[in-house]
C-alpha cells in the first residue's frame, strides 16, 4: 500500500532536486563565460576575495533561510573548486 503523503513529499523533493539541476546547469553556463574572458585576458582562474565574499554572503542568505551556515559553505566551496578547476583548465588550453 502506498503512503500518499510520503509520495507527495517525494513529488516535490524530485522537482526540487529538477530545480537544482537546472540552477546549476545555468551557473556553469556562466562561470564558463567567465572562464573564458579571464583566458582571453590573462587574469587567474581563482579569485580568492570574491571567494570569500561569496561564502560570506552565503552563509549570512544560509541563517535567514534557518539553512546551517556550515553545510551552505561546504556546499559552495564545492562548486567553487570546481569552477576554478575548468577555469585553470582553460587558461592551460586543455578545455574548450
Amino acid at each position: 500500500m502506498t503512503d500518499e503523503t510520503l509520495t507527495r513529499y517525494r513529488q516535490s523533493i524530485d522537482r526540487i532536486d529538477a530545480a537544482l539541476v537546472f540552477l546549476l546547469a545555468e551557473r556553469f553556463q556562466i562561470t564558463q563565460a567567465v572562464g573564458r574572458y579571464k583566458a582571453d585576458t590573462g587574469l587567474p582562474p581563482a579569485d580568492p576575495g570574491r571567494e570569500d565574499r561569496q561564502i560570506a554572503r552565503l552563509r549570512e542568505l544560509a541563517q535567514q533561510a534557518d539553512l546551517d551556515p556550515e553545510f551552505s559553505e561546504k556546499f559552495l566551496r564545492f562548486i567553487i573548486d570546481e569552477v576554478i578547476r575548468h577555469h585553470a583548465q582553460m587558461q592551460d588550453g586543455s578545455a574548450g
